[in-house]
């Protein structure tokens, strides 16, 4: 069994960078017991493919509009996940999007596929999270070591000297 995080989102456009923060967050923290594979994925669509096989497990991370309220976590598995990003709009969904109908046509969809997330304040140029969504972070990081625990994976915090 093989899992990928994949962080997504553009580091230049405010919020639209939480899902990058969010997997070099999680990779600089702790370390994994399995086969975990931690990728900062940004707006490469699908060039990310090749990374996708082999893997029987995919964890997103991203910045999605959702029109909820500012800093809003959620989270979507399964089906869900191809329909909510055909209907939402950011720089990268739409590459997501092609990114996992193009999976599945070469047979290696990944078996299991969850999006934790988090409803961005503003996606305009600029490097720094808004104060509501970079609030977000800690839950969205403790879901998603919760979510790598309920596969099996033993996630440990880093204590690699800085």
């Amino acid at each position: 069994m093989s899992i990928l995080v994949l962080g997504l989102g553009n580091t230049i456009m405010s919020d639209d960078g939480f899902g990058v923060r969010a997997v070099n967050a999680l990779s600089s923290r702790y370390r994994f017991r399995g086969p975990v594979k931690v990728l900062d994925g940004g707006t490469l669509g699908l060039d990310l493919l090749p990374h996708l096989e082999e893997v029987d497990k995919l964890l997103i991370v991203d910045a999605l509009d959702m029109r909820g309220e500012p800093g809003q976590v959620f989270r979507i598995e399964g089906e869900e996940v191809p329909r909510a990003f055909a209907s939402k709009l950011s720089v990268h969904q739409m590459g997501l999007q092609d990114l996992l109908a193009v999976a599945d046509l070469q047979g290696y969809l990944p078996q299991q596929l969850v999006v934790w997330g988090v409803q961005p304040a503003c996606i305009e140029m600029g490097t720094e999270l808004t104060a509501t969504v970079a609030a977000a972070l800690p839950e969205v990081m403790e879901h998603l070591i919760a979510e790598l625990r309920s596969w099996g994976v033993e996630v440990l915090p880093d204590q690699r000297e800085s």
